[in-house]
């Protein structure tokens, strides 16, 4: 007997374990990455996304299908890492979009929702490229769609939808040609790929071990936010937080008017909306009134109220010495950052919150949100200072209504110190956004790394614990030699134009090693100053910049 729909069971069961799947081949994903780097995360930030989604799901008390779609929108676009965090959860929204519209899951309704999956992670994407993620995501879209015209049994449809994704995963090398040369398919196109398959294996009747996913899950959920600024004048003593799970739409009439009664009876007013689910946070003396009228819009979810006088009181005994929140101030910058050293230098130049993290580990959408609610001034800065994390970083910047957030897309932490240092106190905003991106674009980044596998890559052949000089432009050094391999890195960078070298030692370099590179490099470049800090950043023995 041909089956033609998919019930609300059948589709948790589906999803949950596509992210089982995905969950379990993680690193195989992240072993796809091009560059042959101890770092390689598609897979862990893919995971972390759709775990994010499945925590929102576990939180459901009656899962019918329409609920399930706003908890997988949601979780995921909250819970987004990366690049490819983001594109999976804007195909995630796309597609559960459609799903709550139509209330059925037929061959019909796949193709629609496959189509808007495809079509919304398009748009997420400033200049998309062919060969990615998002050319599987096409291919699965295209397939649908013909076999809708064909068919109207699952059964049929689903494995050729799957085997066609397959095919068009197996071309990517031919449409990226950085693939080819290393000889890996797309690793996001990957992930799709598996949680493809981990569904259709739902889908067909396999059993299905979902206890690792819920551990999973709880481990990779959203961070509570906590209010642990010292005041010295608390007007209003309530930290209020809340999800409202919206019943119809949250218009932009409804947001203006809930932001003004909000402010009417508190500060600090944060009104974060997607389409299903509106995030809320005010300071208020009276949290029952943001309650109540929240009520109108739909359920409460995710309560939480804490006293501010008896935290500050907990803080200043256990904390002496802790400066006292300063008055709401017009411009404050968030850092991306990892290492003790990198985190001192960039609240040295006045970073108001650094959020740890970086190629390792990129934060969350809702790291970024969180982040701007602690800064307290109306221009954010963000510095994401990596190239994956730009887009997580615009997402929270379009989900922020009462700040104007700026991100300045800086690729590499040098970058960041630069923008900083760029930054002119007493100029304008855009004034300084111009000044910034300016800046930026005169910094040359290098890192100098270990190779985790054999590979060719820009033409060089490469062995597994090789050290390799990676510059904006690619692999551009490779040896056996950390600081002969760090020197021909800044052989390749420096011109006659060049006026500093800037070097960033990390975690695995001690104080000698790092001395004696810097006469080395103060010999080979006698006409350029050389600064050398201390960075802590871990996998990289050296981040350096060459303006």
């Amino acid at each position: 007997m041909a089956m033609k729909t998919i019930d609300s069971e059948l589709f948790i069961k589906m999803f949950l374990a596509g992210a089982a799947n995905l969950e379990a081949n993680k690193e195989i994903i992240n072993d796809l990455n091009v560059f042959p780097v101890p770092d390689g995360d598609t897979g862990t930030n893919m995971n972390m996304t759709i775990m994010a989604a499945v925590k929102e799901i576990h939180a459901l008390e009656e899962p019918d299908l329409d609920r399930v779609a706003k908890a997988i929108s949601s979780g995921s676009l909250r819970g987004a890492r990366g690049n490819s965090g983001v594109i999976l959860s804007q195909l995630l929204r796309g597609f559960t979009k459609v799903v709550r519209e139509e209330q059925i899951i037929n061959t019909k309704t796949l193709a629609i929702a496959c189509e808007r999956a495809c079509n919304t992670a398009y748009k997420a994407v400033m200049k998309p490229k062919e060969g990615t993620i998002l050319t599987v995501a096409r291919g699965i879209a295209d397939k649908a769609g013909e076999m809708a015209e064909l068919t109207e049994d699952l059964e049929v449809a689903l494995p050729q939808i799957i085997e066609h994704a397959k095919e068009v995963l197996k071309h990517t090398p031919e449409l990226l040609p950085v693939l080819k040369e290393a000889g890996v398919v797309d690793s996001g196109g990957q992930g799709l790929l598996e949680i493809l398959n981990g569904a259709y294996a739902a889908f067909s009747g396999q059993e299905i071990d979902f206890e690792a996913i819920v551990v999973e899950a709880g481990a990779s959920g959203e961070q509570e936010f906590k209010d642990v600024h010292s005041l010295e004048d608390i007007k209003f003593g309530y930290c209020t937080e809340f999800l409202i799970l919206v019943e119809s739409e949250f218009t932009e009439k409804d947001e203006d008017e809930f932001k003004e009664f909000l402010s009417s009876i508190g500060d600090s007013v944060v009104c974060v909306a997607d389409e299903e689910v509106v995030k809320i946070h005010v300071h208020t003396n009276d949290p029952g009134l943001a309650l109540q009228r929240a009520l109108q819009y739909g359920q409460l979810s995710d309560l939480k109220i804490e006293n501010m006088w008896e935290e500050f009181a907990h803080i200043t005994a256990t904390k002496k010495g802790k400066k006292a929140d300063e008055p709401r101030k017009e411009v404050g910058f968030i850092a991306v950052s990892v290492g003790e050293g990198m985190n001192k230098i960039f609240t040295e130049l006045g970073v108001d919150h650094i959020i740890e993290g970086g190629q390792t580990m990129n934060p969350s959408t809702d790291d970024m949100i969180t982040a701007i609610e602690k800064v307290n001034a109306d221009h954010i800065f963000i510095l994401p200072n990596n190239k994956n994390i730009i887009l997580s970083a615009n997402q929270a910047k379009d989900l922020t209504k009462d700040k104007n957030v700026i991100v300045v897309p800086t690729k590499t932490i040098p970058q960041g110190i630069a923008a900083l240092i760029g930054y002119m106190e007493g100029d304008d905003i855009d004034t300084n956004i111009k000044h910034m991106d300016e800046v930026i674009k005169e910094v040359k980044t290098g890192q100098v790394t270990y190779a985790v596998r054999d590979t060719q890559f820009d033409g060089k052949e490469i062995k597994q614990g090789d050290i390799m000089g990676i510059c904006d432009q690619g692999i551009s050094a490779v040896g056996s030699d950390i600081s002969e391999t760090t020197l021909e890195l800044l052989g390749n960078l420096v011109d006659e134009d060049s006026g500093i070298i800037s070097l960033y030692y990390g975690i695995d370099v001690n104080d000698e090693d790092a001395d004696k590179l810097y006469g080395q490099v103060e010999e080979a470049f006698p006409d350029v100053d050389i600064d050398m800090h201390f960075g802590g950043q871990p996998i990289y023995y050296y981040v350096l910049s060459v303006e």
